[in-house]
């Protein structure tokens, strides 16, 4: 992936916000360059380049229709899905390479006293992350349209550690989740803080497989809280690592993506690109 091709994502952002609020128009590739004012070739180019797939694609894939498709196929069986071994190649389920260990009663409640949190800034296909880790893995993983910002954040959650600016082995391992070749991805390990319950319900968010989608009540109900469904999605909200744990692909049961602590728009495009890359849902 090249650097032009991640600085192209203020204009697909755009360009797929136009899509979302439009879809029922199901607009034409004119339509949309004309709204970011590019030529229809140069956009058909960029866009092809970021997304691997058409915008005409594309917009299949973040319609409506296709999510509840999608929860419709999927249905009781969503989670089996997960365990399936034998898939090769782009569709690779990249989550089975991802770990959870929780902090500790002391580091929880001591605002992360004693650690050093190693932390970098990355560009991706979704604009730039601030990521940071301890020695045990990855602490945090957010979107930072703003570094300062972002920073400032990421202080906040930890208001006790030791912070320095730094690129570590756990860091460059988990970047490598945001690459098409996930067969070369090492092992990523994640530190981080939360209650049982919230671990527990990243955990399942980690159960689901790329490019399919689950509901908040499918979440509570696999977690053995049919009926909480709401401090599911409490929990949802507050996952700490963007992308590795993979909030974005609970939706709501109407089909409708529904709202994203890192923007709707990103959640959309991120819904999109992974249906894109994985081969048996492109038919």
């Amino acid at each position: 992936m090249t650097a032009q091709t991640d600085n192209n994502f203020e204009r697909i952002a755009a360009a797929i916000a136009f899509i979302r609020n439009n879809f029922r128009q199901q607009p034409t590739l004119e339509d949309v360059a004309a709204e970011i004012h590019l030529s229809s070739f140069h956009f058909q180019r960029i866009f092809t380049e970021w997304a691997g797939v058409s915008p005409k694609k594309f917009l299949q894939f973040i319609t409506v229709e296709h999510a509840r498709k999608l929860l419709k196929e999927t249905g009781a069986s969503l989670f089996d899905a997960a365990t399936e071994t034998g898939l090769s190649g782009t569709s690779r389920l990249h989550d089975l390479f991802i770990s959870i260990e929780g902090m500790t009663p002391g580091e929880y409640k001591n605002g992360g006293a004693n650690l050093t949190i190693h932390y970098s800034y990355a560009p991706t296909p979704f604009g730039d992350t601030i990521i940071a880790s301890t020695p045990k893995g990855i602490c945090h993983l957010a979107f930072a349209d703003n570094h300062q910002d972002a920073l400032l954040k990421l202080q906040a959650c930890f208001p006790n550690a030791a912070f320095r600016l730094a690129t570590d082995q756990n860091q460059q391992h988990a970047l490598q989740i945001f690459s098409q070749d996930w067969s070369r991805m090492e092992n990523i390990k994640l530190h981080l803080k939360g209650t049982e319950f919230q671990l527990k319900v990243w955990e399942t968010l980690l159960k689901i497989p790329t490019g399919r989608l689950a509901t908040y009540s499918q979440i509570a109900g696999q977690i053995q809280k049919p009926k909480a469904s709401r401090a599911a999605g409490s929990a949802i909200g507050d996952n700490p690592v963007a992308y590795l744990i993979p909030c974005h692909r609970v939706i709501q049961s109407g089909g409708e993506f529904g709202q994203y602590h890192w923007g709707s728009t990103r959640k959309t495009a991120i819904i999109g690109w992974e249906a894109a890359r994985v081969p048996e849902l492109q038919d």
